[in-house]
């Protein structure tokens, strides 16, 4: 694993422009960087990423299936009470994933170790699945990357077919925070993707969601049986509508029992369930007096929050790292530190992508810190050898 400079495009706005990508610079901002990229062996990728992603997507769904049979696993996750049968009940009847990541720290001279899942609503999909890959193209037609560069990456055509795969009925609900540009950047991809897939689809807020006769209904009136949605189903259950019962009328994509894997609480879970794993940190609920074992270095983490937020790195008697945020109030998790390399004071994080239970992809952000924010930047990666 190397990070090499390179220069930018000289037409890279007009490429962003050209394939719908809005937000690349956002208020002026870099979030897509492409002064670096990553360069990994054949080796790294597979041995290092992509059998860890699949081998840790099938421990996640162990570990799920014991979730939603107990609630005590459920209170320790702080999964509110009235969506523990509809989580149930979305695993019993096999609900299928279309997607998750997992966020890796490597650096190529050990294993990778898993930071957090994903698992609900990861983004920097567009990035990871489809502008990167024109970046490849584009730099080896300039003659800048040889002709047999490669790149770990057939999110697109997975998505694609997955979609195909698990979406009953012709058409797909779509919904997020539209007024994000970010979001609604995910959103349009997505729906692309679908509309590949065969299927129709429309597109709302989630404001536009509307209840009648116990269905989920969107601005037409129309009955919504099939929803995607990129947003948080911690969310979804504090709202109101987090106990209709059109809750049970409709598929959703990510189904339910995703719920129970997207929080930090599945780290020391996952620990108890496979200690030693090499992917794996030793973590604790905080409330645990084993977090002792972690000693005077650990990361203290929310059971739930969202990029870097009420993140804390402790190293002996040194504050690495600490980011505010409004999270917390359902509990913390410490986990043991593996520290993101450092190059050159950026700080790369790996985001390993799944479709279904297939390892398919990667997508780097890197940061000045080593907490991964909102503001961090998207690095390309090609395969060299």
């Amino acid at each position: 694993m190397r990070r090499i400079a390179s220069k930018p495009r000289p037409d890279l706005d007009r490429r962003a422009a050209e394939l719908g990508f809005t937000f690349h610079a956002p208020d002026g901002a870099l979030y897509w960087d492409e002064r670096n990229y990553y360069a990994f062996t054949l080796a790294e990728i597979e041995r290092d990423l992509e059998a860890p992603t699949a081998e840790l997507a099938a421990l996640c769904c162990e570990l799920a299936g014991r979730i939603v049979q107990s609630e005590a696993l459920l209170e320790r996750l702080a999964v509110p009470r009235h969506a523990w049968s509809l989580i149930a009940e979305s695993w019993r009847n096999a609900e299928t994933s279309l997607y998750g990541r997992f966020d890796f720290s490597y650096d190529g001279k050990g294993p990778a170790k898993l930071l957090e899942y994903n698992a609900d609503t990861p983004t920097s999909l567009y990035e990871a699945a489809v502008f990167q890959w024109f970046w490849l193209e584009d730099m080896k037609a300039a003659g800048r990357l040889g002709a047999d560069a490669d790149q770990f990456n057939s999110l697109h055509e997975k998505l694609i077919a997955r979609l195909k795969a698990i979406v009953p009925g012709s058409l797909l609900h779509i919904a997020g925070l539209l007024e994000s540009e970010e979001d609604r950047g995910f959103i349009v991809y997505l729906e692309d993707c679908a509309r590949q897939a065969g299927l129709n689809t429309v597109r709302l807020g989630m404001a536009d969601i509307g209840v009648s006769r116990d269905r989920f209904v969107d601005l037409a009136g129309r009955r919504i049986d099939c929803l995607f949605k990129l947003y948080p189903w911690e969310w979804m259950f504090a709202d109101a509508f987090g106990k209709a019962k059109a809750m049970r009328a409709a598929r959703f994509i990510e189904p339910p029992w995703k719920a129970v894997l997207s929080t930090k609480g599945i780290l020391p879970l996952l620990w108890e369930m496979a200690p030693g794993h090499p992917n794996l940190l030793p973590a604790f609920f905080e409330s645990d007096p084993r977090k002792a074992e972690l000693g005077a270095q650990f990361v203290r983490k929310p059971l739930y929050s969202r990029e870097g937020a009420n993140v804390l790195i402790v190293d002996g008697d040194c504050v690495v790292a600490h980011e505010e945020g409004a999270y917390g109030a359902e509990g913390y998790i410490r986990q043991a530190l593996a520290p993101l390399p450092n190059f050159d004071g950026s700080y790369p994080v790996i985001g390993s992508w799944l479709v279904g239970t297939e390892a398919c992809g990667i997508g780097i952000r890197e940061d000045t810190s080593p907490i991964t924010r909102n503001s961090a930047r998207f690095v390309p990666h090609v395969i060299t050898d």
